[in-house]
């Protein structure tokens, strides 16, 4: 039996963390003085006003390309979905440099220096006239002024500046939350659990914030104060973050994930024509002292993508690039294995890109007066936030107890199950969109509204079942996946994880870039009429483009039915809570120093 190397000889707790975190200089840390809830607090206070700073940009948008900078229905919406799409893909340079070089904390910081100047510029370029082209009455008029190329420069310029700050910022806040938590503590483990829901919960109280008060001051009051708002926010954020630096937890980086996965296949490929054992034994593996000492965790060798063992079939070197261990090799086939997963999350991720863009056009085409307050169609985001806030509650509350009981599973559906639910809501949405969209368009032409483009005499309610399945499908998909793939992904690898969740949600918004343009192409080209997505919503038909989304969503929920049938799971997300369940029960008397080496070696079918 392996003994920790914080445990004295009679195997009692000494107070140290086990998971290998240590303080800022590298030294161990004591549990009682760090992390838990205690350090989550100021990262979760932090999301909150970051959260709000990003959305007070995001949420809006397409409203200040449209009617500012003069673009059309299709145009805006891309370039909206073109950055979103790069603001979620560069957590992936991100994630490398925190595992590879610099660590989470100091590559999280270093990224915030770069999201604050990015948001600076972004302020700057409203507020100042020469900055932006002249007013226009009608902004989707062909014959308003359009944005010089300096305009242009400037405001995307300091759009992508922020987009790279993010990148550093997004995969590594989630992962330092999750850190704060000791794999190896009873009580620590059983509140991580819950930690990606409460986490959830925090990000959209910020966003819930910027859905609401910040686009009403970007519609009614001016653009300088709801873009100088968010920045204010960000400066807000950071303090506290630093503020709470003394309580943090850190892992120590421990080399680029890319290039450990890159020595895997290489060796691999290498060794083509090279027999593996049948006893796994035989196998080159690194002692387990080795591991142990430095807080890691061995891995024992799997069945499964059984030819990338040939890595680590014993041959007469030791060139890295010809022989790898079992654990290294386990941790790439476990990167390797979520990536049919990721790709299913692909077309739910297109769907969510619709809320910024097509949803809030069409709030503009809708009566938004109550009484002598008109409602930002950007603010609809409020209830797809609240509905995702309850829901989250309701699930974590209710739901997950009763399914306990149905299912004898601890938490209550499995997260792939919980993955599935939320896709299949997806389907619903796109349905009951292209309903509302055909409903509306049928008033617009009873009133002859169709070809003058004037607002449709129905409320912009009539949009909110969308925004609220929207928000219930979140608490099931997207919660469900920042926990997916950051409890799969190795222990080294961890920020790698996280960043395939926020690159499900990358390639989702260049998906639908590719797709408006396409669709509105082909249909203008080929269709009995002038297109399905024109600049006059009114004379467009979003109805047919929508159904078409329902559709992809049902081919992808078959897609992903299958791959999740043959995804085999890691122990920690299946059958760890039985075991923590037992370690709670005799966790006060005495501490199962091994339990990291019992519950990793262990590898369950994913029907589990």
């Amino acid at each position: 039996m392996a003994t920790s190397q914080y445990v004295d000889e009679n195997g009692h707790d000494d107070g140290y963390t086990k998971d290998g975190t240590v303080d800022l200089k590298g030294n161990p840390i004591l549990r009682s003085k760090t992390g838990g809830w205690k350090a989550c607090s100021f990262i979760v206070v932090y999301e909150v006003f970051e959260r709000m700073a990003y959305y007070g940009i995001s949420s809006n948008l397409v409203i200040y390309l449209t009617e500012k900078l003069h673009q059309g229905t299709v145009k805006s919406s891309n370039n909206v979905t073109n950055w979103m799409g790069t603001i979620w893909m560069t957590p992936i340079l991100g994630a490398y440099f925190a595992d590879a070089f610099l660590g989470r904390y100091w590559t999280f910081l270093i990224a915030c220096g770069i999201y604050f100047l990015g948001m600076s510029l972004l302020t700057l370029a409203v507020s100042i006239h020469g900055l932006k082209p002249p007013p226009c009455a009608n902004p989707t008029a062909t014959d308003c002024k359009k944005a010089s190329t300096l305009q242009l420069a400037v405001f995307f310029g300091a759009l992508y500046t922020l987009a790279i700050g993010t990148g550093g910022t997004k995969p590594n806040i989630s992962t330092i939350g999750a850190d704060q938590f000791d794999e190896f503590h009873p009580k620590e483990k059983s509140q991580k659990l819950s930690f990606f829901n409460w986490w959830m919960f925090s990000i959209f109280l910020g966003t819930l914030f910027a859905n609401t008060v910040l686009v009403y001051i970007q519609d009614n009051v001016g653009w300088s104060l709801g873009y100088g708002l968010p920045t204010l926010g960000l400066v807000i954020s950071i303090m506290l973050f630093l503020a709470g630096s003394a309580f943090y937890r850190h892992k120590k980086p421990r080399g680029s994930p890319f290039t450990r996965m890159a020595r895997v296949i290489i060796a691999a490929l290498r060794k083509w024509n090279v027999q593996v054992p049948s006893d796994p034994k035989e196998l080159y593996e690194l002692d387990l002292g080795e591991y142990t000492k430095n807080g890691k965790v061995r891995i024992d060798s799997t069945p499964t993508l059984r030819f990338l063992n040939k890595a680590c079939v014993k041959v007469d070197t030791t060139d890295p690039w010809m022989l790898c261990s079992v654990t290294q090799v386990e941790e790439t086939k476990q990167m390797l294995r979520m990536i049919p997963i990721l790709v299913a999350t692909f077309i739910p991720s297109t769907m969510i890109a619709q809320i910024n863009t097509l949803f809030v056009k069409q709030g503009t085409t809708l009566k938004r007066n109550i009484g002598n307050f008109s409602i930002p169609p950007a603010s609809l985001h409020a209830f797809v936030t609240i509905s995702l806030l309850v829901s989250v509650v309701l699930y974590d509350r209710f739901f997950m107890k009763i399914a306990k009981r149905l299912t004898k599973n601890p938490r209550g559906i499995n997260i792939l199950q919980r993955m599935g639910i939320g896709m299949a809501f997806h389907i619903v949405i796109m349905l009951v969109a292209s309903f509302v969209e055909r409903h509306r368009l049928s008033v617009a032409r009873d009133h002859g509204l169709v070809e003058s483009g004037k607002q449709v005499p129905l409320s912009i309610f009539i949009l909110l079942p969308q925004f609220i399945l929207m928000g219930t499908a979140d608490a099931f998909l997207e919660v469900a996946k920042i926990e997916f793939f950051y409890d799969q992904a190795p222990e080294g690898m961890k920020s790698l994880g996280t960043s395939y969740s926020m690159t499900s949600l990358g390639v989702g918004n260049f998906i639908s870039s590719f797709l408006l343009s396409t669709v509105s192409d082909i249909t203008k080209k080929h269709g009995n009429h002038r297109g399905w997505i024109l600049n006059n919503l009114n004379a467009s038909h979003l109805d047919y483009y929508y159904a078409f989304f329902a559709i992809l969503n049902l081919l992808n929920f078959i897609f992903f039915l299958f791959v999740s049938k043959f995804y085999v799971y890691k122990a920690e997300v299946s059958d760890s809570l039985a075991v923590l369940r037992q370690e709670l029960e005799i966790g006060s008397k005495h501490r199962v120093t091994n339990s990291q080496e019992v519950s990793t070696n262990r590898h369950v079918n994913g029907s589990t």
